[in-house]
């Protein structure tokens, strides 16, 4: 079993800027492509951004794109999320996820990844 915790939430203003940790634990966090989503009251869970295994590939969410920076440090086997110029509609819990299928596309569906840590609260507001 893949452990994933998540942290860096918190209460920030619009314009302001967080930065969300994920720390894996459990198995090789190397293996593992990782993913962002968010989910609001009321709303369905929302792809925010994956990176490949290396590195080297990423991809965003129309709604975070110049916004949010997904990073991976795979010898400290943790995923990073760097929000800039938040609005109040970024506010949700935002969780991280591993997908151990090995694919040619990064994936942006909740059901193609298959650990989910507990998530994290971000609230942007004024």
């Amino acid at each position: 079993q893949l452990q994933l915790v998540e942290s860096g939430g918190g209460l920030v203003q619009p314009g302001g800027s967080l930065r969300l940790s994920c720390a894996a634990s459990g198995r090789t966090f190397s293996w593992y492509v990782m993913g962002w989503f968010r989910q609001a009251p009321g709303k369905e869970r929302e792809f925010v951004a994956a990176i490949s295994r290396s590195g080297t590939s990423t991809t965003y969410g129309d709604s975070v794109k110049g916004r949010f920076t997904i990073s991976r440090d795979n010898a400290k086997n943790t995923v990073y999320l760097q929000m800039n110029s938040l609005k109040a509609e970024d506010t949700a819990v935002y969780f991280c996820a591993a997908d151990s299928v090995l694919a040619r596309v990064l994936h942006t569906t909740p059901d193609e990844y298959d650990y989910w840590g507990q998530g994290t609260q971000v609230t942007v507001a004024s």
